[in-house]
């Protein structure tokens, strides 16, 4: 596996499952479903791998990807997934000889890459958010030839849930959903809840439900849309912006009103380009509460155009290049013109764009600016991580007690 593989964003990952989903191929997919403890990745990180050793993705530092190949070959031969455990926390002893100290206990659902994966890449693929919902621990008889649908050998719906059956729920159609689109009248309603919140938050967790008397343990992944940022202006500083953002799992558009710039081939790393105006920019461009703005065209009528019509949507963030001064101006031209915003508005306006890294070159600008639009997409306030109490990570709580016994 070469680092390029392994430091591949999320996105390019689940582009890659796509991509495999219509290949002849024994692909196996590895999620982490739980961790004890501290570990690199949190639940929900993949990895697919190949039969000839080749991994995209990551779920560790790169301590346990050999292991993995080892176990996905078991998983290949069987046909069946698999669930393993990786118990990091015993350092003493060096763990297989590579003495990792991770601190943690990885849970890691191995499952061979069939079309039973498809309605999520493509939920994901068109910008919907979607929960994939997976029995860890069940009753496991049935017909195998059913790659574990939730229904028996004949079609008909089976009575009770085992390892390995998959459904999905769309929020935007508040629906359980079998792999073939069929309703998922065997799983329980109550699921909807939990997984919402996940779908929406684009994380993951394992609960127990209690299903006709049995307890059973589901892994919940939520893959949400991606988080798209616009950035204004075709600059050359505008490139390290959008090659950072992409690379930081972000959708990214590049907007310029010069249409004599070759968008496509300046940016490469954009998702999409978009030649208009600073007064058509509403047509066309997804501005909701999913959308980070970037207003970098250094001409100051277009970014004042531009900053007018962002500050009158419900993008969470629109970052301006420029001093302080360079806003006030705007200011004073606004009112000029009788326009105001109130505080709602100029709070989601961070003008000097960027966190305070004290770097001045191309890309260490680039960073500050996306650094910061991380910070504000996750809901952080900057600081050293020394200075953070509790974990790095966030853990992840949904209501667990899903009760479907009369289901």
């Amino acid at each position: 596996m070469t680092g390029s593989n392994w430091s591949v964003p999320e996105t390019e990952v689940v582009q890659r499952i796509h991509e495999r989903l219509g290949e002849d191929g024994t692909d196996v997919l590895a999620t982490i479903v739980d961790v004890e403890g501290n570990a690199y990745r949190r639940p929900g990180a993949k990895m697919l791998l190949d039969e000839a050793g080749e991994g995209v993705g990551s779920i560790t530092a790169g301590c346990l990807e050999d292991e993995l190949l080892v176990a996905a070959k078991s998983v290949r031969e069987r046909g069946r997934p698999e669930l393993v455990t990786y118990d990091l926390m015993e350092d003493d002893d060096d763990v297989w000889g590579l003495g990792v100290g991770c601190n943690g206990i990885i849970d890691v659902l191995l499952e061979p890459l069939t079309d039973a994966y498809r309605p999520a890449v493509e939920a994901f693929d068109e910008g919907r958010s979607v929960a994939v919902l997976t029995v860890l621990e069940g009753d496991d008889e049935g017909d195998e030839g059913d790659e574990r649908t939730g229904r028996d050998g004949s079609g008909e719906e089976d009575a009770s849930l085992a390892h390995g059956d998959r459904a999905y729920y769309h929020p935007e159609e508040g629906v359980l959903a079998t792999p073939d689109g069929e309703p998922a009248t065997a799983w329980p309603d109550d699921l909807a809840g939990p997984a919402t919140d996940l779908a929406e938050r684009g994380r993951a967790d394992t609960i127990e439900i209690e299903v006709r008397g049995e307890r059973l343990e589901v892994f919940i992944d939520g893959l949400a849309a991606p988080t798209e940022l616009v950035v204004f202006g075709s600059g050359h500083d505008v490139g390290p912006v959008t090659e950072l953002a992409a690379k930081n799992d972000f959708r990214v558009t590049v907007v310029s009103f010069r249409g004599s710039v070759d968008l496509e081939d300046r940016f490469p790393d954009a998702d999409e380009t978009v030649t208009t105006s600073p007064a058509a920019i509403d047509d066309g461009i997804n501005l909701d509460g999913r959308t980070y703005a970037v207003v970098m065209t250094h001409n100051f009528v277009d970014d004042r155009l531009t900053i007018e019509r962002l500050l009158d949507s419900p993008v969470p963030y629109v970052g301006l290049m420029g001093p302080q001064e360079r806003f006030e101006e705007m200011t004073e031209a606004f009112e000029s013109e009788g326009t105001t915003f109130d505080g709602a508005a100029l709070s989601s306006l961070y003008t000097p764009i960027g966190l305070d890294l004290g770097g001045g070159s191309p890309y260490q600008i680039a960073h500050s600016i996306v650094a910061e639009v991380l910070a504000v997409s996750n809901d952080r306030t900057p600081q050293h991580l020394n200075a953070r109490e509790g974990h790095i990570h966030d853990r992840v709580s949904v209501d667990s007690e899903a009760d479907s016994s009369s289901t």
